[in-house]
């Protein structure tokens, strides 16, 4: 499988939301891109502040364009600030490089996209992500 499909995108997003409530987590807000970065599907949980889109969405922008996830995202930037900055620069300014943004990985451990999860803690946004990446079939790679 190259690529995500659309009911696999809504999987993603319904074990990441179940996965939430679960875990007591503040309303998420999860974005689902495809490998070129473009979105396959968003849910924003009632509660959850308007603004989370774009938070989701650079979270998993940051994750396929870069081809790492949003943890290791956030170790380079800790390393080294002036990539994370000059990245932010070519993206205009679109790259959250922070847990929450995880890579879809394919059967043949291919990139096939990423998804974002905002609304609680970073950490708590990667493990909800990861288990909704997980119950649709798919490896993460936060």
């Amino acid at each position: 499988m190259n690529e995500i499909s659309h009911r696999k995108a809504r999987t993603i997003i319904a074990k990441t939301l179940a996965k939430g409530r679960e875990m007591e987590l503040k309303p998420l807000s999860v974005v689902v891109l495809d490998a070129g970065g473009h979105v396959k599907a968003f849910e924003r949980e009632d509660g959850a502040a308007p603004g989370r889109f774009d938070i989701a969405r650079g979270k998993a922008f940051g994750a396929v364009m870069l081809g790492m996830g949003g943890q290791a995202q956030m170790a380079r930037a800790e390393q080294q600030a002036y990539f994370m900055a000059a990245v932010n620069g070519v993206y205009d300014g679109k790259v959250v490089p922070v847990p929450g943004g995880i890579l879809v990985m394919g059967r043949k451990g291919e990139v096939i996209g990423a998804i974002g999860v905002t609304g609680d803690t970073s950490d708590n946004d990667q493990v909800a992500g990861v288990a909704g990446i997980e119950a649709a079939g798919f490896d993460a790679q936060p």
